[in-house]
Formats: C-alpha cells, sequence, structure tokens
C-alpha cells in the first residue's frame, strides 16, 4: 500500500509542475515484476498509470515508475497547452 501512495503523490506532484489536472485523484496499478537495483538486490519493480487533463475534455496518460521504494522514473503523454 505504501507504493501506491507514493505512486500518487508523484503523479500529482508531475501533475501540478506541469500545471495540469490530475484525474480521479487515483493511480492503478499496470505492472509488477522483480528487478535489480543498482546494488544488485532484488526487489519489486512496479508500474502504476493515472490519467490528467490539460483543457477539461480529453484525458491523457501518466506513468510512475517505482523500483522498490524509490521512484525511477515519471512520464506524461503530450498535451495541448
Amino acid at each position: 500500500m505504501r507504493c501506491k501512495e507514493i505512486a500518487h503523490y508523484a503523479g500529482k506532484a508531475a501533475c501540478q509542475e506541469a500545471e495540469v489536472l490530475f484525474l480521479d485523484d487515483s493511480v492503478t496499478i499496470k505492472k509488477v515484476r522483480l528487478r535489480r537495483n543498482e546494488l544488485g538486490q532484488v526487489v519489486i519493480y512496479r508500474e502504476y498509470n493515472f490519467e490528467f487533463t490539460s483543457d477539461g475534455n480529453m484525458r491523457s496518460h501518466g506513468e510512475v515508475h517505482i523500483m522498490g521504494k524509490r521512484i525511477v522514473k515519471t512520464f506524461m503523454d503530450a498535451y495541448r497547452i
């Protein structure tokens, strides 16, 4: 549950930084797998999806990737300004 909270915070922060609206106030799990971190330790790798809008009409897609409890990537689709 803690990782989902981390992903939620990261998605919301990315939307605030881009000045777009974080939709549904939620993230959903997309992928879970085991990976090795930079120290060679096996950790759980998770990918979460979220949606946002820049104009109030069109939904766009975003992702947060977490390895262990560390955010490794935040991605947002291109959107209209």
